[in-house]
Order: C-alpha cells, then sequence, then structure tokens
C-alpha cells in the first residue's frame, strides 16, 4: 500500500534513499528486460528487495513524485493494488546505474573459444584465434 510516511519512523539518511534508488530502478529494469513485468506490485517487489513493505512503499512513492516511476491501479475489478512502472526518465537512469552495477559481467565470449580464452573477460575484440573473422561487430 502506498505511504508516504518516513519508513520505521525514523529520517531516512541520503544513503539509504541512494541506495533504495539504485535496488529499485535495477529489479525494475531488469524484469522489464526480461520480460517478467512492465510493471511491478509491492509483492513483486519483495521478491527481489530484502526489507519491509513500508521502507518500499515510502521509496516507491519518493521516486514517482520525482518522475522516476509512474504508479497504476489494477483495473480488473480487484482491490487496487498499485504496480509501478518506470517512466522514460527512469529507464534512461536504471540502465545506467544497471550497466555501471554489471559493467564487468556483461563482457560474454562469442562462443566459439574455450572457457579460458581471453575474450571470455575482454570481450570478443582481445580473442587472438579470430581477429579477423568473429561473427560479431
Amino acid at each position: 500500500m502506498p505511504t508516504d510516511k518516513q519508513p520505521a519512523g525514523r529520517q531516512p539518511s541520503a544513503l539509504d534513499a541512494l541506495f533504495w534508488r539504485d535496488e529499485i530502478l535495477q529489479v525494475l529494469f531488469w524484469m522489464q528486460g526480461e520480460g517478467l513485468a512492465d510493471a511491478a506490485g509491492m509483492a513483486d517487489l519483495r521478491v527481489f528487495l530484502t526489507s519491509d513493505a513500508e521502507t518500499i512503499a515510502f521509496y516507491l512513492e519518493k521516486m514517482t513524485a520525482e518522475g522516476l516511476l509512474a504508479r497504476h491501479s489494477s483495473g480488473d475489478g480487484a482491490p487496487a493494488v498499485p504496480r509501478y512502472a518506470l517512466t522514460e526518465a527512469g529507464r534512461r537512469e536504471a540502465g545506467h546505474r544497471f550497466a555501471d552495477a554489471f559493467e564487468g559481467m556483461q563482457m560474454q565470449g562469442h562462443g566459439e573459444c574455450s572457457p579460458d580464452c581471453i575474450c571470455q573477460w575482454e570481450g570478443p575484440a582481445a580473442c587472438p584465434a579470430h581477429q579477423h573473422d568473429h561473427p560479431h561487430g
């Protein structure tokens, strides 16, 4: 349930706000990128975010007010359950944060070399075996 109350009756620090912004943006970006959901509700997010519902709701509403998220309600006749989706600004910021957080894990090999080939950790351009005929561009 959305709330504008501060989590657990305490003043969140700037570090808390930065942490939750990163976490929420990255989870929503990942869920969208994997085709799991374009918008997520509290139950969806709590699977990936280890905190109480009040804290997560506080930051969801804060990020909605900042224009990073858009709140939607289910229209299926059930009690209104808010779902949150990235806005265009939120998607841009989430993409940058996701790329920064997982930069070292995103260099993938091209699948033609052994697991110990340098291209597995430095990228396909580093592969000495296929300098001129790599299938990727």
